[in-house]
């Protein structure tokens, strides 16, 4: 028996990459098995997809899905500007971003405005767990205040919420969901895929290793009690009358 495949042909292994290196329980790896279903429900063709990516765990990802796909790891918090200028290159690929909190609130915070100001054809997914784990633990920007970091230290700032940043820019699509959650995920990503325009996708996803504590406000326990439906993805575009060729 022929094994399953989507309506460009293709199995979902089509849609793997490499064995992920991140610890064993981070949300990352979540969200990469909802983008590998979302891409593969999708019959995105791996030729004609583009994964940007810059610094951080996060930026890791794009290598653990369509190992087959066109892909740049850019410098910390320049990946809305090496997504820009793919896109004005070639208009027919599909332009996936992967960034963290930090790769997007902090050092990259006024690329990410730009890049929503400007309205680029792209996908941007905020992989947020408001922890900088590369470097031990410390607080990001988007941890909430009153936040506890695993050694016991207080968070004092106001975080940078980056729907709110998005929505102040006009951005057209906007939302935001836990990693955990995959029936909410996948919809979600299929139809920022399907957006014409920018569309921010900021996923709260755990670090096991640093921020998934008593105190911590983007634990798993934490997420799972707060988490409030808000809007109902169950029901989608086509990709194939959304996402037209506007070559």
């Amino acid at each position: 028996m022929s094994a399953t495949v989507n309506r460009v042909g293709l199995p979902r292994d089509a849609y793997k990459g490499a064995a992920t290196t991140l610890c064993a329980g981070c949300g990352h790896n979540s969200i990469t098995n909802h983008m590998i279903k979302a891409l593969y429900e999708l019959g995105v063709e791996p030729h004609l997809l583009a994964k940007m990516s810059g610094i951080g765990c996060s930026s890791k990802t794009p290598a653990y899905f369509v190992e087959t796909a066109h892909g740049f790891n850019g410098v910390h918090g320049r990946m809305p500007a090496l997504t820009t200028g793919a896109h004005l290159a070639n208009r027919q690929l599909i332009m996936l971003g992967v960034s963290g909190d930090g790769d997007t609130a902090s050092i990259g915070l006024g690329q990410f405005m730009h890049m929503i100001r400007r309205n680029v054809d792209c996908t941007y997914i905020i992989e947020d767990n408001g922890t900088y784990g590369l470097t031990k633990g410390q607080f990001s920007a988007t941890a909430d205040l009153g936040s506890v970091q695993k050694k016991g230290a207080v968070n004092t700032f106001q975080p940078i919420d980056p729907c709110a940043v998005a929505l102040a820019l006009g951005c057209s699509f906007v939302a935001r969901s836990f990693s955990g959650d995959g029936k909410q995920v996948v919809p979600l990503i299929k139809a920022a895929i399907a957006h014409r325009g920018t569309a921010i996708l900021d996923i709260i996803s755990p670090c096991v290793t640093f921020n998934d504590h008593d105190g911590s406000t983007k634990s798993y326990s934490w997420v799972k009690d707060h988490e409030e439906s808000i809007a109902d993805v169950s029901f989608i575009p086509f990709f194939e009358e959304v996402h037209v060729d506007w070559t």
